[in-house]
């Protein structure tokens, strides 16, 4: 086990400093830009099967790869592109995960045509406000619920790939769209 980092109680421990600055900075704050919104998609599909703090310690060489997340790019990315990435040690190297980037991007597109943005459409699905959750200790905090079940339900439905329940109430929490710092958490707010 790690020395912790600091005395602070996190909801995911203090793993590592990018582990304790990402939880303490990023994870349950509410996110309304498109182009991070993207990006935590892709990184949550990513870290399906490996740990968060993985994913964080690639995330610089996904931005790279992927071109800084930005969505009309990477919805154009060629299968030359997506090969190299296959090729790219710095990112999970994954058959169907690097190219479902692509394809995830061309819906996020869809998306943002039908709603304005990803952000408003993503936002509706809990009215503009944060769900706040109230947990006596993180091993509380639920790993999907009935509504991370239908936006996962519905992003499948327009053809996502790494979209699946547990995955999607894990990005609901990154981005802010709920917040589940545990009682316990030096974030949690009453």
């Amino acid at each position: 086990m790690p020395e912790p980092i600091d005395d602070k109680s996190r909801c995911f421990g203090s793993h590592s400093a990018l582990y304790a600055h990402y939880h303490d900075t990023e994870w349950g704050v509410p996110v309304h830009d498109d182009r991070l919104l993207f990006e935590m998609l892709i990184l949550e599909g990513a870290h399906a099967g490996l740990s968060w703090e993985t994913i964080l310690n690639k995330r610089e060489n996904y931005r790279a790869q992927f071109h800084n997340f930005d969505i009309d790019r990477v919805a154009a990315m060629t299968d030359a592109e997506l090969a190299e990435a296959l090729q790219n040690p710095g990112i999970v190297r994954h058959r169907q995960k690097v190219p479902s980037a692509r394809k995830n991007a061309q819906i996020v597109q869809t998306i943002q045509a039908e709603a304005g943005s990803f952000s408003d459409w993503l936002w509706d699905w809990v009215d503009g406000t944060p769900i706040k959750g109230d947990w006596a200790t993180p091993a509380d905090v639920p790993g999907k619920t009935a509504l991370s079940d239908a936006l996962s339900n519905d992003l499948k439905k327009r053809g996502m790939s790494f979209v699946g329940s547990t995955i999607i109430y894990a990005y609901m929490q990154a981005v802010g769209l709920v917040n589940d710092h545990a009682r316990t958490c030096w974030r949690y707010e009453p």
